[in-house]
């Protein structure tokens, strides 16, 4: 069965860490989406979740989860900051997200890139595994729109690989994830997907010094990168 997020045709039987996927390593030891509390919910995302607590400026009051999916994301933020808002186009998710979460946190079924929120309203905008399911560059450009002077995006994705360029980084993550995978029951997520990405780590670091100056990229094992940008004063 089909569905349809952000414009894109996706499988909703796929997932981003699908052992069918190009760039996931086959586990037979598996939490299907429901059963899993958000303590062991780990995958190749939730692996760099943390990335948005090292990133995130001191003192950050609101923050907007940008394509929330489930909302585990937003329910690890709210433990620290007072305000989270989560939002994604998918109906499934947001239900989800909904059923999963107390009332501290407000969630939108809506388009991110074209929801009606105030300019420079959120001290933070993160987003993870987001990007390859939308146009990338107006992705970052409204991201930098939302934040505040001063505030941070933090957007952690997931691209494709070139070869041979990307051949020894891929080789490496494949290793890294065989012995990850030793360690840990992979949580199945259940959002819709988009795969293989559209978009290159090479063009994604590109669009990241265009429209971000100064902002820092960073290609992490597990096939993921990571942006981090503070919004000038």
């Amino acid at each position: 069965m089909k569905q349809t997020r952000y414009g894109h045709s996706v499988e909703s039987r796929q997932r981003d860490d699908d052992p069918g996927s190009p760039n996931s390593i086959v586990d037979l030891k598996t939490w299907n989406a429901e059963s899993a509390p958000d303590a062991d919910r780990w995958n190749y995302n939730t692996h760099y979740y943390r990335l948005t607590d090292k990133a995130m400026k001191p003192g950050a009051q609101s923050i907007l989860d940008f394509g929330c999916g489930e909302g585990m994301l937003a329910r690890r933020l709210r433990c620290g900051y007072p305000h989270v808002v989560g939002i994604d186009p998918d109906e499934s998710s947001i239900r989800a997200a909904r059923e999963q979460s107390g009332d501290d946190i407000d969630y939108i079924c809506g388009d991110a890139l074209e929801y009606p929120f105030e300019p420079e309203s959120f001290d933070a905008v993160v987003s993870v595994a987001v990007l390859h399911h939308i146009d990338a560059e107006r992705g970052l450009k409204r991201m930098a729109e939302l934040v505040k002077p001063g505030g941070t995006v933090i957007v952690v994705g997931c691209a494709s690989s070139e070869r041979p360029r990307d051949l020894i980084s891929d080789l490496t993550s494949t290793a890294v994830a065989l012995v990850v995978l030793s360690r840990h029951k992979l949580w199945k997520h259940p959002c819709p997907v988009v795969w293989p990405p559209p978009i290159t780590y090479r063009e994604m670091k590109r669009l990241a010094q265009e429209l971000l100056p100064g902002s820092k990229y960073r290609r992490h094992l597990l096939f993921r990168y990571s942006i981090s940008w503070t919004k000038p004063l």
